[in-house]
């Protein structure tokens, strides 16, 4: 199943630089990991936001959740500093051009 996310991150007044951006290394590490190991598609950092969009292949809503858990951020403690995930389900285009035909006939 491919979902798509979108993270917003924001930096606590009372996490110091060092702490923020060592913790988003170590976000990035396991990304980039995942992305060699074909669980993430795609993954971008969107230019002058501290958001990340991804593109994720996992056989299912539970499979993403456990995922999502295992990540550093969650795992150290620091959830806390993703201000907002939203997860969208994707389908392929292919299949709604389908089932667009069937809804064209009325």
């Amino acid at each position: 199943m491919l979902f798509m996310l979108k993270a917003y991150i924001s930096k606590p007044a009372n996490v110091s630089n060092k702490e923020f951006y060592g913790v988003w290394v170590q976000e990035a590490e396991a990304a980039l990991a995942a992305v060699k190991a074909g669980a993430i598609r795609g993954i971008w950092k969107v230019a002058g936001r501290p958001e990340v969009i991804a593109i994720l292949d996992v056989p299912s809503a539970d499979d993403l959740d456990r995922a999502i858990h295992q990540l550093p951020i969650w795992r150290l403690g620091y959830s806390h500093i993703a201000t907002d995930l939203q997860i969208t389900a994707l389908r392929p285009y292919e299949n709604w051009a389908e089932d667009l035909k069937e809804l064209a006939k009325g």
